[in-house]
C-alpha cells in the first residue's frame, strides 16, 4: 500500500489516497515490466518497410553486353545489387514485429510500473469545474501550484472523458492525457510526473487492483 497527497486546485494538501496494487517479486519486477514494455513498442511497429531484391526491380531482362571479348568485367544484368539501379541484398521486407504476453503478466507488469513511479504521482482534487471552457493558462499555472516543473513531461489520467480538460491540456507539448482504464506501461514510465484525479485514482484501483 502506498499514500498520495491529495491537493486541491490551489495547490494546498487537502488529505490522503490510498493505492494498493498486487505487483511483481523483487526478483523478476525489471523483467517483467521490461518484456511488457518492449512488446508495446514493438506492437506499434508498422512493419512495412519495403526493398525490391534483383526479381523485382524493373528491366535487366536483357544481357547488357556479351561475355567475352569486351575487356569489361562480365555482366547478366543491369539490375544486379553491383549496380546502380539494382536490387537490394538481404532489404527490409514487410514483416509482422508483433509480440504476444498473456493478460496476467501485462495486467502485472502495469501494476508493477505504476506502483513503482508512486512518488512521482500527483493526486489532485476534481478540477473539471474549475474550467468552465477551455483555458490551457490555467491548467498550465495549477500544474506549477502542483509542483510540477514546466519542462516536465507528464501523464494526465482522468477518469473520464472531459472535455474542457482535453481542450486545455492538448496544447501543452509535453502533456500526455488518458483515461484510468487504458493506461499502457509505455507512458507510466516516460512521463517525469503522473497527475491523477482523486476519481481516477480509486478507478485505476477498481480495474487494475486484482
Amino acid at each position: 500500500m502506498a499514500d498520495c497527497v491529495v491537493r486541491n486546485w490551489e495547490g494546498e494538501q487537502v488529505g490522503q489516497a490510498n493505492l494498493e496494487l498486487k505487483v511483481a517479486k523483487e526478483e523478476n519486477a525489471a523483467h517483467i515490466v521490461h518484456r511488457a514494455l518492449v512488446r508495446q513498442m514493438n506492437n506499434a511497429r508498422q512493419g512495412s518497410a519495403s526493398s525490391k531484391t534483383r526479381a523485382e526491380v524493373r528491366g535487366g531482362g536483357r544481357k547488357p553486353w556479351r561475355q567475352k571479348g569486351t575487356g569489361r568485367a562480365r555482366a547478366g544484368s543491369i539490375r544486379s545489387p553491383l549496380w546502380r539501379g539494382g536490387g537490394v541484398i538481404f532489404g527490409p521486407k514487410p514483416r509482422d514485429f508483433s509480440q504476444k504476453m498473456n493478460r496476467k503478466e501485462r495486467r502485472l507488469a502495469l501494476r508493477t510500473a505504476l506502483q513503482s513511479r508512486i512518488e512521482d504521482i500527483v493526486v489532485v482534487e476534481e478540477f473539471l469545474e474549475q474550467l468552465p471552457r477551455p483555458k490551457t493558462q490555467d491548467l498550465v499555472a495549477a500544474m506549477s501550484r502542483w509542483g510540477i516543473e514546466p519542462e516536465s513531461k507528464v501523464l494526465l489520467v482522468l477518469p473520464e472523458k472531459q472535455e474542457n480538460v482535453y481542450l486545455s491540456g492538448r496544447n501543452i507539448a509535453r502533456m500526455r492525457i488518458c483515461l484510468a482504464d487504458s493506461l499502457n506501461v509505455y507512458d507510466i514510465l516516460h512521463a517525469d510526473n503522473i497527475v491523477t484525479t482523486a476519481a481516477a485514482l480509486e478507478k485505476i484501483q477498481e480495474v487494475y487492483g486484482d
